[in-house]
């Protein structure tokens, strides 16, 4: 920057300028300018002097001779005129050079702007930087919490199909309890029907009026295991269970009615479960036991465990 001391002297280099332009002006306005001859009008008068050895003599107006007339000046040729002078041609004041002071001061400056410049890139590339940096983590973030996501997803997967393939492996093998339980039941229920049968034989009628007491004991037979296994036990039904059975059928095996009787020891849900268990279980057997058929029968339902 420029100090006080240097403006005023350009200020004053300028004055200076302006006043010699103006004096150059007022010098060709003074040379231009023509002088020209004083002529006085009117007569001449012709005057002698009178001194002290000069003789007195009269002077009349008659003899008084005017002077001869002086000749008149050849007029001179005109002068050329002086060429004028062209106007001073108004210039800026030189800048002066700049000292070492300025140049250094200058240098100085330039290097401060570029230091300037040079940082604000730096800042712009470190806050590109940074941002590129977050929106890689955050990217990464994502990712990871993605890959765990997808982790607890298969894990949820692996522990449903373990659970499902345990609870299959479970039925399975409730299933096959349960068909070793009710062939074992069936087993049983076959040998105490089969038992019955042998015991109850010797009281058996045939339909035509005769006895024939090993279609009976068979016939008695096939109907208690019908009804056993078309009954769906209660689970008040307890071992030990003794009950009468009455039951009306048509040719066929159709059952009209059943009745639960005396003697009985079983509950209401037990005798229930009993008479539907003959409903389910019609049409009773008939095919090959037409010897022994009888509308009416009656016969022991029994339970042991």
């Amino acid at each position: 920057m420029e100090s006080f001391g240097d403006k005023l002297r350009a200020f004053g280099k300028a004055l200076a300028v302006h006043l010699l332009c103006i004096f150059a002006m007022l010098v060709g306005l003074w040379w231009t300018t023509e002088s020209r001859p004083v002529s006085m009008p009117g007569p001449i008068i012709q005057v002698d002097l009178i001194g002290p050895t000069a003789a007195p003599r009269s002077t009349s107006v008659a003899s008084v001779k005017p002077p001869p007339k002086p000749a008149l000046p050849k007029p001179e040729p005109p002068k050329p005129e002086p060429p004028k002078p062209e106007p001073p041609k108004i210039t800026q004041p030189e800048t002066p050079p700049p000292t070492e002071v300025q140049r250094q001061d200058q240098v100085e400056r330039e290097r401060v702007a570029a230091l300037a410049v040079e940082k604000a890139e730096q800042e712009k590339k470190e806050q590109e930087e940074r941002h590129h940096q977050e929106q890689v983590l955050l990217e990464e973030k994502r990712q990871q919490q993605e890959a765990e996501r997808q982790k607890q997803l298969a894990d949820i997967r692996k522990q449903r199909e373990a659970a499902e393939k345990a609870l299959k492996l479970e039925k399975e093998k409730l299933a096959q309890i349960e068909d070793r339980q009710r062939a074992q039941r069936e087993k049983n229920e076959r040998e105490r029907v089969q038992q019955m049968a042998e015991q109850e034989a010797p009281q058996a009628q045939t339909g035509a009026g005769g006895k024939d007491d090993d279609l009976a004991a068979r016939y008695a037979a096939a109907i208690q295991s019908a009804v056993t296994n078309n009954w769906n036990r209660p689970d008040s039904a307890n071992p030990g269970l003794r009950c009468s059975i009455n039951i009306v059928q048509i040719p066929g095996g159709d059952v009209i009615s059943v009745t639960v009787s005396t003697p009985c020891n079983a509950d209401p849900v037990t005798r229930n479960s009993i008479e539907q268990a003959v409903m389910k279980a019609a049409p009773l057997p008939y095919q090959g036991y037409e010897k022994v058929f009888q509308r009416s029968i009656r016969f022991n339902f029994k339970y042991d465990g």
